[in-house]
C-alpha cells in the first residue's frame, strides 16, 4: 500500500470495539475533508478489524469490489446461551445442557458448516425486509421473518475450547454472518450460543498489518 500518497484511493482501517462502521466513516471524512467516502462490508459495534474504506467519488464507487471478497474472522463464541442479537449485546436465555460437548464433538459438529450452506442472518441485522431494516423491526418488538441465505464456509479451525467458550478461525465467502454461523452451531451441539467477542482479520488481500488505525491514518493525510 501507498502510504506516502492518501489523497484518494482504498484503504484498509482497523476498527475499533464499540464504534460503528459509520462513526469510522465520518471520522475519516472529518480527516480528509472529503464528501465522498464510504465503507465495504459493515462491522457489527462490538466487533474490531478491517473495514475498507473509499476516498474520493472513483474510489466509494469500487467500494462493490470488495464486498465479494473473502473474509477471515477469529470468533469467542459462548456455548450454553442463547441470545436475542446472537451475540453478547442482546437479552440472554440460559439452555439446561444435557451433556457439555467433547473437544471431538465440536470438531465433528464444525464439519457440518464447511463448503455452501444455508443460514438465517439474525432477527437484529442490516437486511430489509419490505424496505425496513430487520433490527427495525425488532426493535419494535416485532418478529421478523427473514429467509435463508446461501453462503460459502472455506474454513473452520478450531484454535480453543474451555467450556463455554470456543475460539475459531473462519474464513468465508461475501454474505456470510459469523453470529449466524454461531447460533447455528450451538444449536447443532444442543448448547445454544452466541458470538461472544469478533474480529476480522482480513478482507482479500488486506490483513491487519497492513491496516491502518485512525491515529495513524490522521498522521499519514496530515503529512502528505
Amino acid at each position: 500500500m501507498q502510504q506516502q500518497n492518501l489523497r484518494y484511493g482504498i484503504f484498509p482501517v482497523y476498527k475499533e470495539k464499540g464504534k460503528t462502521s459509520f462513526e469510522v466513516v465520518r471520522e475519516i471524512r472529518r480527516i480528509t475533508g472529503e464528501k465522498k467516502v464510504g465503507h465495504a462490508g459493515t462491522l457489527d459495534p462490538l466487533a474490531k478489524g478491517i473495514l475498507v474504506i473509499g476516498v474520493g467519488r472513483t474510489a466509494t464507487k469500487n467500494l462493490s469490489l470488495f464486498v465479494s471478497e473473502e473474509k477471515e474472522y477469529i470468533a469467542k463464541i459462548k456455548l450454553g446461551w442463547r441470545s436475542t442479537t446472537d451475540d453478547r449485546e442482546g437479552k440472554k436465555e440460559k439452555v439446561q445442557v444435557k451433556k457439555i460437548p467433547s473437544r471431538k464433538d465440536i470438531l465433528e459438529t464444525l464439519k457440518l458448516f464447511i463448503g455452501y450452506i444455508y443460514q438465517k442472518p439474525p432477527q437484529f441485522s442490516a437486511k430489509k425486509v419490505s424496505g425496513i431494516r430487520a433490527y427495525q423491526i425488532a426493535r419494535a418488538g416485532k418478529q421478523v421473518q427473514l429467509s435463508s441465505q446461501k453462503v460459502y464456509i472455506k474454513r473452520i479451525d478450531l484454535i480453543k475450547y474451555s467450556w463455554p467458550y470456543v475460539v475459531l478461525r473462519i474464513i468465508c465467502g461475501p454474505g456470510t454472518y459469523i453470529r449466524s454461523l454461531a447460533r447455528d452451531i450451538g444449536e447443532k451441539l444442543g448448547t445454544g450460543a452466541y458470538v461472544y467477542d469478533l474480529e476480522r482479520t482480513r478482507i482479500g488481500n488486506f490483513d491487519k498489518k497492513s491496516a491502518l488505525s485512525i491515529q495513524k491514518f490522521k498522521k499519514l493525510w496530515k503529512k502528505d
